[in-house]
């Protein structure tokens, strides 16, 4: 029969080796845990297309994110990791809503690092010299990502969200590219636009030649959105200035083809005739003289700048000439014989 302290000191002995054991296989488990938390937070994101992207709306909390990701299929981590990943890069609270691209090689320490800075994809949206306000809104409209919130207004309801009520829409949004990430409307990107044609045409207008025929920035603003229709080579946008301004200045009609176009409206059908120069309306420049009370397109900087610093001498008259230049003309005798060798021939 055994002694009791022996079997005493065997039950202890069996216990140590069994808090040994257990021990052992703790540090295993948590050394295989920190092997594999570090593999997946060092390893690329299962990013299967050269265009992936992932999507946060404002307001999504950080397992909200990691809900998202893991349903992209760029991750099958459990949340855990994920969470000691946010732990041990501070920046659990600092991540920004917005839409981010998924590039190749990107791990999960480098996504979330790129969402603490705030690195949204940039989309782009230009607005080109010479479209009207109706062509603005329509791209506008098919812009995707966008967020529409002036489709059913009219353009005077939007001129008022953008506080210039009683302004006419038509050319006050500059011609440029500008950036927008998603998230953002259209009338944040008008609020750009508008906001850059006021501090353009300010500007022009502090700065312009001496003795113009205006009478204010408006004014200007007209007379470029006409150049702008008239051009059809940049480098004759002064010319095509000064040939206006002589004209305001002597009293005479502008007679502008465009002028004429833009109060026909939805009624022109591409082809000008003598009864459309003959119907008036407010922008009718053979009808009526000065300038139209409106700008008739949306004028860039080249022909802002071309309206306050026209170009030089005695041009009364224009005529195209088929290759998108004109023939310019002192007296009518001349640009008669222009218009019969550039028009009536063609």
């Amino acid at each position: 029969m055994a002694h009791p302290a022996r079997r005493r000191v065997s039950l202890r002995g069996l216990l140590s080796a069994l808090a040994t054991l257990l021990f052992v296989a703790a540090l295993a488990a948590g050394g295989w845990v920190w092997f594999d938390y570090r593999n997946f937070s060092d390893a690329p994101l299962h990013i299967a297309s050269a265009d992936a992207t992932l999507d946060i709306p404002p307001g999504t909390a950080f397992l909200g994110i990691v809900r998202r990701v893991r349903e992209g299929g760029y991750s099958a981590a459990p949340e855990l990791y994920w969470r000691a990943l946010a732990w041990e890069s501070k920046n659990a609270q600092s991540l920004h809503a917005g839409e981010y691209a998924l590039t190749a090689g990107l791990t999960p320490r480098g996504l979330l690092r790129k969402m603490a800075a705030g690195e949204v994809i940039q989309h782009r949206f230009t607005i080109v010299e010479g479209w009207t306000f109706r062509q603005l809104r329509a791209a506008l409209a098919a812009e995707a990502g966008v967020q529409q919130t002036l489709t059913t207004l009219t353009d005077a309801e939007v001129m008022a969200r953008l506080g210039a009520a009683d302004v006419p829409a038509e050319g006050r949004f500059l011609p440029e590219t500008y950036s927008w990430v998603r998230g953002n409307s259209d009338l944040d990107l008008l609020r750009q636009a508008h906001a850059a044609l006021g501090k353009v045409l300010a500007a022009a207008w502090d700065g312009r030649d001496a003795g113009l025929p205006l009478q204010s920035a408006d004014e200007a603003l007209v007379l470029a959105s006409i150049v702008e229709k008239e051009t059809g080579k940049a480098e004759e946008r002064p010319q095509i200035a000064g040939v206006f301004l002589r004209r305001l200045g002597l009293g005479m009609k502008l007679q502008t083809d465009p002028t004429v176009i833009y109060g026909l409206g939805s009624a022109f059908d591409g082809n000008l005739r003598r009864r459309d120069l003959e119907a008036d309306t407010p922008w009718n420049t053979y009808t009526r003289g000065g300038l139209p009370p409106t700008p008739i397109a949306l004028p860039g900087r080249a022909a802002i700048e071309a309206a306050v610093h026209p170009a030089p001498g005695k041009a009364l008259y224009f005529v195209a000439r088929g290759d998108g230049s004109h023939e310019f003309s002192d007296s009518l005798e001349a640009h008669n014989r222009a218009v019969a060798r550039y028009q009536l021939h063609r």
